[in-house]
């Protein structure tokens, strides 16, 4: 079985949520702290072993690319000023020549379609898709947990959740084998089900934005109809695989922010300040004026 050495990275969105800040800066490249979110999911690829990096784009993004090029006038400019830890962090950004590939898609038809347009870039070859919208922070990073269960069991791997049931109507929701404990980790799955009512979830599982897929589901996904909310749905895909690949959803324990929210883009500001020696006495004094005042 071939190792994962790929990864899509759908951003083609328009970033709405956060205009008028995003029109003319694509959502990707908004700050957490001092890194681009988009960053944060590439950082996570490539401590998984990821070699190949896939970005599905559209009009108007073209920064997205530059910023993990190479600076050369200003790595010199820093290199002059002595500002070394500036100049690794610059250069610690940078995809390697030939390591980065950006694909169109021209409307947005859906995950399942943003995943489908990278098709000729993936081949046959199992491949990760990451949704940089969610920043996750754990121990051990998430994908990287998902590649070492896809080596073992080969097929479809989905990272997971428990959610409030009547929260999974906002997910895809996995469809488990058996019954479940709290120490179950790697859970072998029948189905998944598209944002399905709480009344006819079959589990409070819901997947977070991180798979890792065979090559296979791109003949699928061409020919994956529009699914719920009218568009193409990769979780249908995955779905019409179970029988010739297996399923299973790892369960992700750590810290999970929805950057692609207002409210999700600033807890992770807050807390990955927080975590920062550098940041986090100015800033908990800064919150501490905020919250009860300056004599607080």
């Amino acid at each position: 079985m071939s190792r994962v050495r790929k990864a899509i990275f759908p951003v083609a969105g328009l970033g709405t949520r956060f205009l008028p800040a995003t029109k003319a800066v694509p959502k990707e490249l908004m700050p957490v702290v001092d890194r681009p979110v988009l960053q944060y999911a590439v950082e996570e690829a490539r401590a998984a072993g990821i070699e190949e990096f896939i970005f599905v784009s559209s009009m108007g993004k073209t920064a997205m690319e530059d910023h993990f090029d190479r600076n050369l006038p200003l790595e010199e400019t820093l290199e002059k000023k002595n500002k070394l830890e500036l100049l690794q962090a610059v250069r610690d950004a940078a995809i390697p020549d030939g390591q980065l590939t950006m694909v169109r898609q021209h409307a947005p038809k859906g995950l399942g379609h943003a995943v489908w347009c990278a098709r000729h870039a993936i081949g046959d070859e199992p491949f990760a898709v990451l949704l940089p919208d969610e920043v996750l922070h754990a121990e051990k990073p998430c994908l990287g947990q998902m590649v070492e269960a896809q080596e073992e069991l080969g097929g479809s791997v989905i990272a997971v959740i428990e959610v409030e049931r009547e929260d999974t109507k906002k997910y895809g929701v996995l469809d488990p084998v058996d019954a479940l404990t709290d120490e179950t980790d790697v859970i072998a799955a029948k189905g998944m089900i598209e944002k399905p009512a709480p009344d006819a979830a079959p589990s409070r599982l819901a997947c977070i934005g991180r798979y890792v897929l065979p090559g296979e589901i791109m003949s699928e996904l061409g020919k994956t109809g529009k699914g719920a909310g009218g568009e193409v749905q990769l979780t249908d895909a995955i779905a019409s695989l179970i029988g010739r690949h297996p399923l299973h959803g790892v369960r992700f324990k750590g810290a999970r922010y929805d950057c692609g929210s207002v409210l999700g883009f600033l807890e992770a500001n807050m807390a990955f300040g927080l975590a920062r020696e550098d940041v986090a006495p100015a800033l908990m004094k800064a919150m501490r004026a905020h919250l009860f005042g300056a004599k607080g």
